[in-house]
């Protein structure tokens, strides 16, 4: 057997578009379904993470692709006044590894904050403040700009409870008047894409992602394409194999 012309071995591996050669006959590898898919979308404010709104509002899932199998499962979620990074994959092991708390995923957010912002209220933020459902901390905060009466900060936090966030910033006095998420684990959101846009992943990108998730490969069911055809003039059956 050949494999891209080349005598095949004992643990040689293939991969969808390669070429073997089997009997005198030829087969091209072709993927079976084009596997998991995984999205940036840029959420703007006013947009809920559910796939319907009782109230009528628009959802985060009335702008993506549709799908020929399987749904679209939102990473996490953002309230309704949040803007930015939502991470959206058909890969449930992906999601819920990257959306438990034992993963230590950490999500990097945009503060805009009203008025000042004193060193002591900094400190209580990074040492820890009780909320109503646990004690809860920033594990960074860099200081930006200080406009218009705003102090702009970027906060990065370890875990994804309801409007943590802000309720991290009203735990000490600060008012939270604007909210953007811009990185989610080895994601960033990328400056092209635009509020109510997305971005899709390449499997490449996808299978970076698990492995940062510590979660194995996934498997990919692939076909033998026949590259000819028999002398009665049908085709031989596919054949499937685990890649």
């Amino acid at each position: 057997m050949l494999v891209n012309k080349v005598p095949a071995r004992l643990g040689s591996s293939v991969g969808s578009g390669d070429l073997i050669e089997l009997d005198q006959r030829e087969f091209r590898v072709q993927a079976a379904s084009p596997g998991h898919r995984t999205l940036i979308y840029h959420k703007p404010e006013g947009e809920v993470t559910t796939n319907s709104d009782p109230e009528g509002r628009r959802t985060v899932f009335d702008r993506l692709p549709r799908l020929k199998e399987g749904r679209w499962i939102s990473v996490g979620r953002l309230d309704l006044n949040t803007a930015g990074l939502l991470l959206l994959t058909t890969d449930g092991e992906l999601a819920n590894r990257m959306m438990h708390p034992s993963g230590g995923v950490d999500r990097e957010y945009l503060c805009r904050i009203r008025g000042a912002v004193s060193e002591e209220q900094i400190q209580q933020l990074l040492t820890g403040v009780e909320l109503d459902d646990g004690p809860a901390r920033f594990s960074d905060i860099v200081p930006g700009e200080v406009t218009g009466g705003h102090s702009w900060y970027t906060v990065v936090i370890l875990e994804g409870r309801n409007r943590e966030v802000r309720r991290l910033w009203e735990a000490v006095g600060a008012q939270v008047a604007r909210l953007k998420r811009v990185r989610f684990g080895p994601v960033f959101l990328p400056p092209a894409v635009r509020p109510g846009r997305y971005q899709e992943l390449s499997p490449e990108d996808h299978r970076v992602l698990r492995e940062d998730a510590g979660l194995p490969p996934q498997p990919i069911e692939l076909l033998l394409q026949p590259m000819s055809i028999r002398a009665a003039g049908k085709a031989p059956p596919q054949r499937r194999g685990k890649g």
